[in-house]
């Protein structure tokens, strides 16, 4: 492990850029980080964010597709916190100017209806959750030009940066179903299939990934499975997330 300072100043670093809508270079161009290292970098990251005032409500899973995991070099699939300063209503305006270089992504979403016990080898995650939705994630990479090593990205607490969540609707199997992304410029379709083949798997692998980083999982948070399309750029205008027999959700992206 890299010494605590040096944790602290990349986490300073990071969250410079956030607050700042100023990009950096990658963390690999000027510091040797493991993957221990990184998750702790983003552990000081979220403690500064919680400083200012925001809650916890939520964990998102990154390289849920198995393309991006074979891109990355990588097996596993990371872990990111949500904040409730990240947090947008459906059908709401979203300012870009809050970003560097946004991007959407069309996700599933699950509830967590109680406390999970990460310490019990019984835990059945799945009667765990009590409600499922469609979800628009915004990521923003912090990083100059969206380039990052698989460490740097765990660091920046897998890029989160915004999500909307539309209708709630008692837990259901959501596997292949058809996804539209449809922004001002593009439509993408994909499937839920895409989340590790099935976005229920995303909360196994998720409860196994919380018990490995001592990461709580608690009643009301929010679970953002991954994503079921390529990320698209978040433009002014309105961007939907249509998963099929589950609903849509929406944000307008606004220039201010």
């Amino acid at each position: 492990m890299i010494p605590e300072d040096e944790i602290r100043t990349l986490a300073e670093r990071l969250d410079s850029a956030q607050t700042s809508r100023t990009d950096t270079p990658s963390l690999a161009n000027s510091h040797t980080i493991g993957t221990d290292d990184a998750y702790a970098v983003q552990a000081a990251l979220l403690e500064r964010r919680v400083a200012r005032g925001e809650r916890i409500n939520g964990v998102k899973l990154g390289f849920t597709s198995k393309a991006k995991m074979a891109q990355m070099g990588v097996s596993d699939v990371i872990v990111g916190r949500l904040t409730d300063g990240m947090r947008i209503a459906d059908g709401d305006d979203v300012d870009l100017a809050r970003f560097i270089h946004p991007k959407a992504e069309p996700e599933v979403a699950y509830r967590i209806a109680r406390d999970v016990d990460l310490d019990d080898p019984l835990t059945d995650i799945e009667a765990c959750v009590d409600a499922v939705a469609p979800a628009l994630e915004i990521i923003d990479s912090r990083y100059r030009d969206f380039r990052f090593t698989y460490t740097d990205v765990v660091a920046d607490n897998t890029s989160a940066a915004g999500y909307a969540i539309g209708a709630w609707r008692p837990v259901r199997s959501v596997s292949n179903r058809a996804v539209r992304l449809r922004t001002p410029e593009s439509e993408t379709v994909g499937s839920t299939a895409a989340i590790l083949g099935d976005p229920v798997h995303a909360l196994h692998a998720l409860l196994d990934m919380c018990r490995r980083r001592r990461i709580p999982l608690r009643a009301g948070e929010v679970v953002l499975a991954g994503a079921a399309t390529a990320a698209a750029p978040l433009t002014p205008g309105v961007t939907e997330c249509d998963v099929a027999g589950l609903g849509t959700v929406t944000v307008k992206g606004v220039l201010r």
